[in-house]
């Protein structure tokens, strides 16, 4: 019986020294609500929203990723590792030089676009990894490359509404690719710069109102007050007009319901593309009527813009401190502590 008992103290201690031991190699990295990734000893689990990857260690470092969606080329150019992308799609809509140069070596293939993919070309090329948002009208196709032996990891970073979490996918990307060093340096440094200018901006009783986009047909679509753009644009010492909506989409307004909002503001920011002040006019002779057009500032998101590609939807998606400090400028003219840096993304409309 003492033996017994002996043993049964002997089993529990054993399984307890095993639970302490995985708890220990155990780690956890929570990039935003959506997004996290678990590390053990045997492989990596990425949970993104609704979808579960399982990697071995085997398996890493990646050397050969395909990207289905160009706002994901921003992380990849931030760590140095254009090299690791055997495929991109729509390529014109790419603002990199470099991803470029090595489309024209033939070092990087043009594998289709969000219409259609060419699967015999991502096939023959046998990419370890693809990186893509979730469409579901692709299902099939994403069905077809899992049961050729390819990882198929879906990252929707357009749904982050942080802009802070947007920038920390650099860490999942680093462990993937072996950059682990080079990408927790980037996003504290990313980290460290936003919140200096946060603070900056939050000592500042001069918080002017702001209006954003423009009108689309008959409708003038808003950010939401929780959206990516309310929060940078509060973050640099803006007063957004909606800043007190609780939404994190899009908020469709009239011209009247924005007009009434927007009766003092003197900044009007992320403009699509126009030539002149007197362009923007000829779609929509109401702006004539508008305060902030008459005598406030207009800024454009084109300063970083060759033909279809918009660097503010790529690196600006990664350097939220780089998009935070040219709002900053805008909004606090008075301010010299950044008056010797040009803006990056912005481009004022006169």
């Amino acid at each position: 019986m003492k033996r017994f008992f002996l043993l049964f103290i002997l089993f529990l201690f054993t399984i307890s020294c095993k639970k302490e031991a995985s708890q220990i190699n155990t780690e956890k990295i929570t990039i935003s609500e959506r997004v996290s990734y678990t590390i053990n000893e045997a492989d990596i689990t990425i949970n993104s929203g609704k979808f579960k990857n399982v990697i071995s260690k085997e398996k890493l470092p990646f050397k050969k990723a395909m990207l289905l969606n160009s706002s994901l080329i921003g992380y990849f150019s931030e760590l140095d590792l254009e090299n690791k992308i055997t495929g991109v799609s729509s390529p014109e809509y790419i603002f990199s030089e470099k991803i470029h140069h090595l489309i024209n070596e033939n070092k990087i293939l043009n594998i289709g676009n969000e219409q259609k993919y060419d699967i015999e070309k991502i096939l023959s090329a046998k990419p370890e990894v693809i990186f893509t948002n979730y469409v579901p009208n692709f299902a099939n196709t994403y069905e077809i490359l899992k049961h050729s032996g390819i990882e198929i990891i879906f990252l929707d970073e357009f749904m982050e509404q942080d802009p802070l979490e947007k920038s920390k996918y650099l860490l999942l990307f680093g462990k993937l690719f072996g950059a682990e060093k080079k990408s927790e340096n980037a996003f504290e440094t990313i980290e460290k710069n936003y919140f200096k200018i946060k603070k900056l901006a939050s000592g500042n009783n001069n918080r002017p109102n702001v209006l954003c986009n423009e009108m689309y047909g008959s409708q003038w679509f808003l950010p939401g007050g929780n959206s990516f753009v309310s929060r940078l644009i509060n973050d640099a010492g803006g007063n957004y007009i909606l800043k007190e909506n609780k939404e994190l989409v899009s908020v469709p307004l009239s011209f009247e319901e924005v007009f009434i909002k927007a009766e003092n503001v003197s900044y009007w920011i992320n403009i699509s593309p126009h030539r002149s002040k007197k362009e923007l006019l000829t779609l929509n002779p109401n702006y004539k009527k508008m305060k902030a057009f008459n005598s406030g500032k207009l800024y454009m998101i084109n300063n970083r813009e060759k033909d279809n590609a918009n660097d503010y939807f790529e690196s600006g998606v990664v350097r939220c401190d780089l998009v935070l400090r040219d709002y900053f400028k805008i909004f606090h003219p008075e301010d010299k502590i950044f008056s010797s840096e040009p803006l990056i993304y912005m481009k004022e409309l006169k």
